[in-house]
């Protein structure tokens, strides 16, 4: 078991569920662009951030504990977990009250703090980065550089670095904007298991319905 946990750690894959809350280096700021997860999973769900009327763009997928490699998840904690009414009020914030439980369960617990004191955190470094209008304003699909999304936060975030903020694809599509930022909230660099930019130059981009 040792030798595998070893290896696993070498080849940069995360051996986490369970640890200590609170323990971890930093945190991943996940801002998914909605039309590609309702794409690829939300519409099949019959999710309500994908309804016709949602207008969601850039969502709060989620504020992730981070190690320098890996990350926890599922940690064990003494925190309330959040009501209904609770993760309602964060809708607006993650797409549905079904995503803001379930970043609680998998991520929130880790942080060490109670649930609410996780959403306002959440909410804080979700309104620290300007999300770029431009996206807003597509009236259909485009093929573009993956870079160029990460070109648009840059511009649109003057204090923001390349080395701050990775985009992410899955299936061909535009994802995932992850930008890492301090226990405080700060700008830092992203560790190296996050910094995996897409480098697609034909990434497909949705526009919001």
């Amino acid at each position: 078991m040792r030798f595998l946990i070893a290896l696993l750690a070498l080849t940069g894959v995360a051996w986490a569920e369970g640890e200590r809350a609170g323990d971890f280096d930093y945190y991943v700021l996940s801002l998914s662009w909605s039309p590609t997860w309702c794409a690829l999973e939300g519409d099949r769900r019959g999710s309500p951030q994908c309804a016709a009327d949602a207008d969601f763009g850039w969502v709060l997928h989620g504020l992730w504990p981070q190690y320098e490699n890996g990350w926890p998840s599922y940690c064990p904690t003494n925190a309330r977990n959040p009501s209904r009414s609770d993760t309602r009020a964060e809708a607006d914030l993650y797409g549905s009250s079904g995503s803001a439980w379930h970043q609680w369960n998998k991520h929130g617990r880790c942080s060490g703090l109670q649930a609410d004191d996780f959403y306002d955190l959440s909410r804080q470094a979700y309104g620290q980065i300007t999300r770029p209008q431009i996206f807003r304003k597509l009236d259909r699909s485009v093929e573009i550089p993956a870079h160029v999304v990460e070109d648009a936060f840059l511009e649109a975030n003057p204090a923001l670095s390349p080395d701050q903020i990775t985009i992410t694809c899955k299936a061909g599509r535009i994802q995932e904007a992850r930008i890492c930022m301090t226990r405080d909230l700060e700008l830092r660099d992203c560790g190296r298991d996050v910094s995996r930019d897409c480098t697609m130059d034909d990434a497909l981009f949705d526009p919001i319905r």
